[in-house]
């Protein structure tokens, strides 16, 4: 038996645990990282980056079919979707080098390609090496849930990571769950030519401001999706290319393939964490602030803690504890402005409070501003003319933004850095931004806040007549 002793330990080499080990050892630090899949993890092999390449293909598809209005003929595409595949591969590929076990050992981090499983407080083994260290990061992500459905194990599923193994074009894609992958992925596959319904037992995008999602589901119907909601799966049978999946209300669906996206579960098996006294449940790894588990010396970050599951939360978490490990500073989560996006067309994105939540927690304190994308010059003039900004703002401040509308994942940055910096709406309306883009509509958004308290004023009007009389 191998046994190391080392400044940092971490296990998983998904987003998180590689934003650790790569700061930590560029730092000075000893570190040990343990994995016993794919570096990368779920975002670069299953998740982000292959759905965001599959989503392209269909958005290039659709384009081509919707060129009239520009003055370019319509197309109906010829689709491969192999070749498609084949697209998300290459893009794996590219991204992968960084993420790769060869850069990490370039760094001075030792890589070790093996099951982590705690034997003790600070110990743990892998393969037949034991590995000792004065702190521990979990960093294991977390797996697509499979749920319970009578009949499921009996037919062929697919997951967010068996997904990327098909290569030929499902007729008919079923999808349990409406959340943000199952509608990514339904209007990707329907873009590529499938026929998709989307199965959601209750409304779908329901995590989402309702008024925003509405925009989003609105464009899939219109594009010939069918999202069913308020349909509890209850029973799936068939066979390969004919599968049915039955609600409890009695509605049918028959369908070419079946995809689950119901949601995903924190991987907390088989890490002997019991042996590390750190307190689980099904939901993730119990932490605090610091995302310190029950043992002061191990630290849980990224999907397994059972928070927001996004790779950027997983990058924040490890920026947190580096502060925390390596220089012995108190550093602590927060999640106000922690922003999430869904990659549909059109995107849609939050950070914050939604307006809902705004009322509830600050009453008619809570004052929501709205800008429509139709009223954008550069979407008027790209066609992308369907959306629009909502922010909440409490005493001044913006307390929570969502974005429905071209490229919201991108602008609703400016409002994850306002309320991470509790800036006022007038640090906003005094951003300057460049004539056309749809970077206007924060700054719009910010100036529908001012415009009734200069616009409509008796008392601005007054001072303006009264400076206006005196001036020289």
């Amino acid at each position: 038996m191998e046994t190391i002793k080392t400044d940092l330990l971490v296990i998983g080499a998904g987003s998180g645990g590689l934003s650790v080990a790569a700061g930590a050892v560029q730092m000075g630090a000893k570190v040990v990282l343990l994995e016993d899949h794919k570096m990368g993890g779920d975002c670069l092999n299953y998740g982000c980056v292959p759905s965001k390449a599959l989503i392209a293909a269909g958005k290039q598809a659709h384009v081509m079919r919707n060129g009239a209005k520009f003055g370019v003929a319509n197309v109906e595409p010829q689709i491969d979707y192999a070749a498609a595949k084949d697209h998300v591969n290459n893009v794996i590929a590219t991204i992968e080098p960084v993420d790769s076990q060869e850069r990490f050992e370039g760094l001075g981090v030792t890589v070790i390609r093996e099951r982590g499983r705690f034997t003790g407080p600070t110990t743990v083994q892998a393969g037949n090496t034991e590995i000792t260290a004065r702190r521990i990061v979990i960093a294991t992500g977390s797996a697509p849930f499979v749920p319970p459905i009578p009949g499921l194990d009996k037919v062929p599923y697919l997951t967010n990571e068996s997904l990327w193994d098909l290569r030929e074009l499902p007729k008919h894609l079923l999808i349990i769950g409406g959340g943000p992958i199952g509608i990514e992925m339904a209007q990707a596959h329907l873009r590529l030519g499938s026929k998709v319904t989307v199965i959601e037992g209750d409304k779908a995008m329901g995590k989402d401001d309702p008024e925003l999602a509405a925009v989003v589901l609105d464009r899939m119907r219109e594009e010939g999706m069918v999202i069913e909601e308020g349909a509890h799966a209850d029973e799936v049978s068939g066979i390969a290319g004919d599968i049915t999946v039955k609600a409890k209300d009695g509605r049918v669906f028959n369908g070419s393939h079946l995809l689950v996206a119901v949601g995903r579960s924190a991987n907390v098996s088989d890490l002997g964490l019991e042996q590390a006294g750190v307190e689980y449940s099904r939901r993730g790894i119990d932490v605090d602030a610091s995302m310190k588990t029950s043992n002061k010396k191990v630290y849980a970050i990224g999907d397994v803690a059972g928070q927001l599951q996004f790779t950027h939360v997983a990058g924040y978490h490890a920026g947190v504890v580096i502060r925390s490990i390596l220089f012995g500073l108190p550093a602590k989560t927060k999640q106000a402005h922690i922003p999430w996006a869904t990659y549909t067309d059109p995107e849609l994105a939050q950070v914050g409070l939604t307006e809902a939540q705004a009322r509830e927690e600050h009453g008619d304190k809570a004052e929501v501003y709205r800008f429509p994308f139709h009223e954008n010059d550069r979407a008027i003039a790209e066609g992308k003319t369907t959306g629009l900004i909502k922010v909440t703002v409490v005493k001044g401040r913006p307390v929570g933004a969502s974005i429905v509308g071209a490229s919201a994942g991108d602008l609703i940055g400016v409002w994850a850095l306002a309320i991470a910096n509790n800036m006022k709406m007038s640090q906003i309306a005094g951003m300057v931004a460049p004539y056309p883009t749809l970077g206007e509509v924060n700054k719009r958004a910010a100036g529908a806040y001012f415009s009734p308290r200069l616009f409509e004023s008796d008392m601005v009007k007054k001072v303006v007549g009264l400076v206006q009389r005196f001036l020289p």
